[in-house]
């Protein structure tokens, strides 16, 4: 789309929630629309803010703006990296695209698995900004605006997580600020409403989706359609819960059945779509969940991703205050015991089951101001399937990834509450590099499927982020604030209910009786030397273990999905490289 003198032209991917407010203002200043969707204001922001037009958007977006009296090119890409955005130089030309495999039938060979991205995914689950899995192609990182202007390559922040110092946090009663909350999050959810198709909502079954609905029942008169997934395991599946809330709320449900096989079948799928190598197959049944939605004719959906990192929900915020609790008096033989009440299914009464938690958690104990302290317990856990690593791969590392994502760290970071140090890595890994891309848009848009996020709107984060870490996290009763402004409009079994992650099979997945036949190429010996990634002799002996089905590591599942996933994602884009269209010229 383009401006009235055609100087200014935008390609684009997402929404601008606030368009309509966005274009009064224009107009008032001015500017004259041809038409009526949010891409257009997009031009006349920029025409009338400059590069300070990015400020003005509350939204999820790609964004490629091509000025052609200044001849240069903006690529922006919104503040949480809820939408991906992609790029890589080829000799003077400079491609970009929201998928690597919209660029791979312009490269002259196929592209290169990277070591050090592989590194960095057996450590935070995802490669870190601004690399991708693939060597020389690059994502513009979250909350950057990256200008090409006279042959040069320009990356400039223009919004992250920041939080308070000094102890400067937003003052008021919590009764008082759970209303703030409540409006913040109800405004959220009813601009992400706005669509000229129905609009959709996963329902998990917890407190996040759950608020969602009710916010939505509570402000729209539109028929609601939910959609969930259920698990055959009991243990993975909480449609009991996603039945109580439907009851309540009177909404026309649809749910799917995801079984160990679906899993398996779908995988090489997922990691076409995902484009990186992944830790876990949880990115699977959303894959067949989106799949659901659009086969029921929705192409719009609201989901409640994000509310655990902007308002404080995990298990590994509880275990870092716990941890830096215990490290005050490292030696104490009461403190660890701490941690039974986040899992009360500890047999902390043998000497065995005392020794795992000194050994598990206490990883880093003696360093508790170390700026990562609360996310070293996981990164030591996934690191240790690196022990598969070849010697050849194992030899091209040069950095430890901890130590470089340290360096990336805000300046002040080191002044910020350990809480909000936890929140902010939270939020630069896991979230913007894995839940948002490898199992939220990849699996959405693989079934063309939109997803919105109403806990991601920045205008709550900044809110959120300025809340003392007691009304996020209060001992350790998570999301403490949101539960408060909620607790009017939802049954006390789902305010109350102890969270439950997210999780779907992994081992049981790929070694039932009869396992897709990929499975057992992709593990062979044979294969593992020829792509060099692994080392065959000591995957052998995962694959014979995770064959007898006897008691698995959580290391040795993510082993497997990581080992078979590197696998897949070598054979589909370096192996079937000339399976993608060449484009010359």
């Amino acid at each position: 789309m383009t401006n009235e003198d055609q100087t200014i032209w935008v390609s684009f991917n997402g929404e601008i929630f606030n368009f309509i407010e966005l274009r009064e203002v224009l107009e008032k200043a001015g500017h004259s629309f041809r038409t009526s969707c949010d891409t257009e204001v997009i031009v006349h922001a920029y025409e009338e803010y400059g590069d300070e037009f990015v400020h003005q958007l509350n939204g999820q977006f790609a964004i490629a703006l091509w000025d052609e009296r200044r001849a240069r090119l903006l690529l922006v890409r919104d503040r949480i990296g809820i939408l991906p955005l992609f790029y890589t130089r080829l000799g003077e030309r400079l491609l970009f695209a929201s998928e690597i495999k919209a660029m791979l039938p312009l490269l002259p060979v196929s592209p290169t698995i990277s070591a050090a991205a592989l590194d960095q995914i057996f450590t935070f689950w995802a490669p870190r900004s601004p690399n991708s899995v693939f060597e020389d192609i690059f994502e513009v990182p979250p909350g950057f605006v990256l200008a090409i202007e006279m042959g040069q390559l320009r990356l400039t922040r223009y919004w992250d997580w920041q939080f308070p110092e000094d102890d400067d946090y937003l003052s008021g009663a919590d009764d008082e600020l759970a209303d703030r909350l409540y409006e913040l999050l109800a405004d959220a959810t009813q601009i992400r409403l706005r669509a000229d198709v129905p609009v959709g909502a996963y329902l998990s079954g917890g407190l996040d989706s759950s608020a969602l609905i009710a916010l939505i029942r509570r402000h729209s008169n539109a028929a609601l359609r939910t959609f969930s997934i259920g698990f055959e395991e009991s243990s993975l599946d909480e449609s009991e819960f996603q039945e109580s809330l439907v009851s309540l709320l009177k909404v026309d449900h649809r749910r799917i059945l995801c079984s160990n096989r679906d899993v398996a079948e779908s995988f090489p799928q997922t990691i076409h779509q995902t484009e990186s190598p992944v830790l876990r197959t949880a990115p699977t049944p959303m894959l067949r969940l989106s799949g659901l939605v659009r086969g029921s004719g929705y192409k719009v959906v609201l989901t409640g991703e994000g509310a655990d990192e902007v308002l404080g929900g995990y298990d590994l915020f509880k275990e870092a205050k716990i941890r830096q609790f215990w490290a005050r008096n490292p030696k104490s033989d009461w403190r660890p015991l701490l941690l039974k009440a986040l899992y009360p299914y500890l047999e902390t009464s043998s000497s065995q089951a005392k020794d795992y938690l000194v050994n598990f958690y206490g990883i880093g104990l003696e360093r508790p101001n170390d700026p990562v302290f609360s996310h070293l317990t996981r990164w030591f856990t996934t690191a240790q399937c690196k022990v598969f690593f070849s010697r050849d791969l194992a030899s091209k590392l040069r950095e430890d990834p901890a130590v470089g994502l340290v360096g990336q760290l805000p300046s002040s970071f080191g002044r910020w509450h350990p809480f909000n140090r936890s929140q902010y890595l939270e939020a630069k890994t896991l979230l913007s590099k894995y839940l948002l891309c490898s199992q939220g848009d990849r699996m959405l848009m693989a079934n063309s499927v939109e997803g919105r996020f109403p806990f991601l709107d920045h205008r709550l984060i900044e809110f959120a982020n300025r809340l003392r870490p007691n009304l996020k996290m209060k001992a350790l009763n998570e999301k403490f604030l949101l539960k408060r402004a909620m607790s009017p409009f939802l049954p006390a079994s789902i305010v109350s209910r102890h969270k439950q992650p997210y999780r779907a099979p992994d081992i049981p997945a790929f070694f039932s009786s009869s396992p897709p036949s990929y499975v057992e190429e992709m593990l062979s010996e044979d294969a593992i030397r020829r792509y060099g990634y692994f080392d065959p002799q000591k995957v052998g002996f995962l694959v014979k273990k995770a064959r007898r089905g006897s008691s698995i590591a959580a290391r040795d599942n993510m082993a497997i999905v990581g080992i078979l996933s590197t696998q897949l994602c070598h054979y589909h884009f370096i192996e079937h490289f000339s399976d993608f269209a060449r484009i010359t010229g």
